[in-house]
């Protein structure tokens, strides 16, 4: 089984991404209840459909397959929700691939990084402009900032 080990963590206001490489992503649930979540993304030029269980802690199982653009463009009319739209930046810090996704729409203002784990328990050096750890706040997934966007809720942090 595939197993996705991830810590999340908001990014100061004043970050200013620093990296060559960045992508516009868009992405919709056709399935998110409290055991599973049923993705598609498109990325540049690659769609995604994953599938993933529900977290225990910060791993989850996930099993993700590419499939063809003009398939996950159908896909997207099966939303649930409306779409998450945003820009990820590839940082490389410390030996480690961070994954910063700046939101638009509504989730504009949210900046989020991501760094996947080999092991729950590894040690990672954060980047002086990550801040808050948010991995364990369902609030802050994808697929809830989805249903219940930011822009709906920032306020009342």
């Amino acid at each position: 089984m595939a197993v996705e080990i991830e810590r999340k963590f908001l990014v100061k206001a004043d970050f200013v991404p620093d990296s060559d490489s960045q992508i516009e992503i868009i992405q919709v649930y056709l399935c998110a209840d409290p055991e599973r979540t049923v993705r598609v993304r498109i990325g540049g030029d690659n769609a995604f459909l994953t599938i993933k269980s529900k977290p225990k802690g910060i791993s989850r199982a996930e099993f993700e397959y590419e499939i063809p653009v003009e398939d996950a463009r159908q896909m997207i009319g099966l939303a649930v929700w409306p779409a998450i739209e945003k820009v990820r930046h590839l940082i490389d810090f410390d030996g480690k691939k961070w994954e910063v996704d700046v939101f638009s729409g509504a989730n504009a203002g949210l900046i989020i990084a991501e760094i996947e784990l080999s092991n729950a328990d590894e040690v990672v050096r954060l980047p002086d402009w990550v801040a808050e750890e948010v991995s364990e706040d369902r609030r802050f997934h994808n697929s809830c900032l989805a249903q219940n966007p930011y822009c709906e809720w920032k306020n009342d942090r």
